[in-house]
């Protein structure tokens, strides 16, 4: 055949004969293919399966597709019908100015606030200055990172329901009673003792002068943050590839450079500001692509439809295997480990600093209600934006998607669709894309700023004993930002590796050495140093064991990680704190002046 036709060849007798459709650049021609399917009795959705033909059985037809070959650096979104009268000139200017003014948005909030950092104090937590909206939505926003807009859509594309559904349940829960249980003791705490990063805070709470609990938790965040900021990195470059044809790892490069100057230049404050604009963009950009994606689908009741066709795809206790078209399984251990997603909210540092940063610990009653209503409703639309995905190809407005690494990219995909439909949606799609890059960019300026601190405060200083001013210390974390942005963006250069199980593994990382010492610290007052420090060693060791030695066994074994390793964390700090001695008297009296006897 030649270059731009599509052949369907139905191997059922009997069946309508598909006529040769050229393949037309933009919507058009991937409408085409959805018509020749439908011509062929074909259910799109499984070109590579057989598919069930009226009432004669189940036989195949085969889709040969062959594109026209674009020059790859030529943007993707230029290609719809108004290629060549000069329309999508206009719509590549709209896109790609949208982004810009976000970018330099985010670069003037990080000068504005570089002249407000006077000590390591205001670089690091903002000198305890943060208002209850500010501190609720970059809390979530630097939480929820590229995995809210590509991980959790593109797996719901991929398999349906349950998986991401569960996960989306666990981590409301765990957000709210983060929130509720954590976020004041903590402020309150950090502030008596003085604390300003996690490690820290570790090491005044339980009494360790030699300052090794600092010391191990730091190596812990640098351990499990460069792979999270790398995942960050990653969706960057995938954004601007997928769209624009840029090559994918110049992509990485300018965005990160982006997020490291705003990071060194403004700190904690600046951070803070621009996750508090990123999470408006990030709630834009979920809202609209719902109503844009269910009108180019057909219709709410069409998205319905095509989601009940596949086994299990709708159903909480199965899902979908796409390899082999069946329904698969989720057991209630399953739904369990899950769930299990909620308790890493415990241990994560960008997120613990914001409790320790607010003005007023009664403020944070008013930070719960908005962060826990935002993180419920941006899940469970970036869930439902998945399935709405798969109606927007199975109309054959895009192209399936079939593994992982591709479905994690369906929101740009609809963003590319829309940018086909006039000026006023390809700006639009300028403000999703920019809040595909505000969900990356939140998560990947907090995690340097806490990975920053780590390295500064807690090893160069309290652990190596290192005599630095204030200037030197700034300097210091500058730095750090600087390399482990570096060596993030080394981790991923590998641009088919997967969002979602990049920032699972992490998130298992912190979830187990910090969350149970973070709930010990804060409401048992005979746990002492030594059994945090097995504790928080445990957490991180049975992440690993279990992921790569455990879980490949399969069966009962193969469930999240970050549930056994939590348990077996908490395990150790009873067992180890009540077979060594008693926290010193002053430690004691802290805990009872702060959180009563």
């Amino acid at each position: 055949p030649e270059s731009g036709m599509i052949i369907a060849q139905p191997t059922l007798k009997g069946q309508r004969k598909a006529a040769e459709v050229p393949l037309r650049t933009g919507g058009q021609g991937r409408n085409a293919i959805g018509k020749v399917a439908e011509n062929a009795a074909f259910r799109p959705g499984n070109p590579h399966k057989s598919a069930k033909i009226g009432r004669a059985g189940a036989k195949c037809c085969t889709l040969l597709l062959y594109c026209d070959k674009i020059t790859p650096s030529f943007p993707r979104a230029l290609r719809g019908k108004s290629q060549t009268r000069g329309g999508t000139f206009m719509t590549n200017v709209c896109i790609i100015a949208t982004i810009v003014i976000y970018l330099v948005g985010m670069l003037l909030v990080g000068f504005v606030y570089s002249k407000s950092n006077e000590d390591s104090t205001d670089f690091y937590l903002g000198g305890r200055k943060m208002g209850p909206l500010v501190t609720a939505m970059s809390a979530e926003a630097s939480d929820m990172s590229s995995w809210l807009l590509m991980g959790l859509p593109g797996l719901a594309y991929l398999c349906g329901l349950p998986e991401v559904t569960w996960t989306a349940i666990g981590l409301a829960i765990g957000t709210y009673l983060n929130w509720l249980i954590v976020a004041r003791r903590l402020r309150r705490y950090s502030a008596k003792l003085g604390a300003i990063t996690i490690p820290d805070f570790f090491a005044r709470r339980f009494g360790d002068k030699k300052h090794l609990l600092s010391c191990i938790a730091a190596v812990v965040i640098l351990i499990f943050f460069i792979p999270y900021t790398a995942s960050g990195f990653k969706a960057i470059g995938t954004l601007f590839n997928s769209l624009f044809g840029v090559e994918y790892h110049t992509a990485m490069i300018v965005g990160g450079i982006v997020v490291v100057l705003y990071t060194v230049m403004g700190g904690f404050m600046a951070v803070s500001f621009t996750d508090l604009i990123q999470s408006i963009f990030m709630t834009i950009a979920l809202i609209v692509i719902v109503c844009f994606g269910v009108q180019q689908a057909g219709g709410l009741d069409t998205v319905i439809d095509n989601a009940r066709a596949l086994p299990g795809y709708l159903n909480m206790t199965q899902g979908y295997d796409a390899a082999s078209g069946t329904a698969a399984s989720f057991s209630t251990l399953s739904i369990i480990s899950t769930l299990a997603w909620g308790l890493g909210y415990f241990g994560m540092p960008h997120i613990l600093l914001r409790f320790m940063a607010i003005r007023e610990e009664k403020e944070l009653n008013q930070s719960r209600r908005i962060a826990t209503i935002w993180v419920v409703i941006s899940m469970f639309i970036a869930v439902f934006i998945g399935v709405i995905g798969y109606s927007v190809s199975a109309a054959g407005k895009v192209p399936f998607l079939a593994t992982s690494a591709e479905s994690e990219t369906i929101i740009i995909k609809l963003a590319d669709l829309m940018s086909q439909h006039g000026v006023l949606l390809a700006v639009m799609a300028g403000i999703i894309l920019s809040g595909i890059l505000a969900a990356t960019m939140s998560t990947a300026d907090s995690q340097l700023l806490a990975a920053a601190s780590s390295v500064s405060q807690d090893l160069m200083q309290h652990s190596f004993g290192m005599k630095m001013n204030q200037r030197t210390t700034m300097l210091a974390a500058r730095a750090t930002v600087i390399g482990i942005a570096i060596i993030g963006m080394v981790l991923a250069w590998d641009p088919n590796s997967s969002v979602f199980r990049v920032v699972s593994f992490a998130w298992a990382g912190f979830g187990a050495a910090f969350g149970p010492v973070m709930l010990f610290s804060l409401f048992w007052k005979r746990a002492n140093k030594q059994g945090a420090l097995a504790g928080m060693i445990t957490g991180g060791a049975v992440v690993f064991i279990w992921k790569y030695l455990i879980a490949p066994m399969g069966g009962a074994w193969a469930i999240y990680e970050l549930l056994p390793a939590f348990l077996a964390a908490c395990i150790a700090i009873v067992i180890v704190s009540l077979a060594t001695p008693a926290p010193e008297k002053a430690v004691t009296d802290t805990f009872d002046e702060i959180c009563g006897k």
